[in-house]
């Protein structure tokens, strides 16, 4: 049997995982985006909305389609920061605050299945893994030494 990559492991892994949390938020009207925005809002000062994509770790354009769908869904409201007019703060609502809950809830049963699963050894074996990978590409140091470029 031919080896799998690292890159198809990682991948097909972190689709299954997006797969499993938009079936879950789907449950509620919702997706694993608006989650993932919902668990990153501040829910008692809001988050300014400059703060939110390099937080989240998008594109400011995928964030704006997830705010606007977000806020006609009445999850949140947007308001001008009373401390810098050119920025605006992005508040949970009070609907907003209850689905925020239920990703949490998501999130952490999640966690807890896996560390029900997976050793602890083995797990921490997995996150200093990751770690290093993402050292590397931030590093820039993954194709340093590539002899085809």
């Amino acid at each position: 049997m031919k080896e799998k990559t690292i890159d198809y492991i990682l991948r097909s892994t972190w689709i299954a995982v997006t797969k499993m949390y938009n079936e879950e938020a789907n449950k509620k009207g919702s997706s694993m985006a608006t989650g993932f925005a919902l668990l990153s809002i501040d829910p008692d000062n809001g988050t300014p909305s400059t703060a939110l994509g390099p937080k989240m770790g998008v594109e400011s354009t995928s964030l704006s389609r997830t705010l606007k769908t977000m806020e006609t869904k009445g999850l949140i409201t947007r308001e001008k920061n009373p401390n810098d007019g050119r920025s605006v703060l992005i508040y949970l609502t009070e609907f907003g605050v209850e689905m925020r809950e239920f990703s949490k809830y998501v999130v952490l049963s999640f966690n807890e299945a896996i560390k029900d699963n997976i050793s602890e050894e083995d797990l921490n074996t997995f996150i200093k893994v990751t770690d290093k990978i993402n050292e590397l590409i931030s590093e820039k140091m993954i194709f340093i030494n590539n002899k085809q470029a």
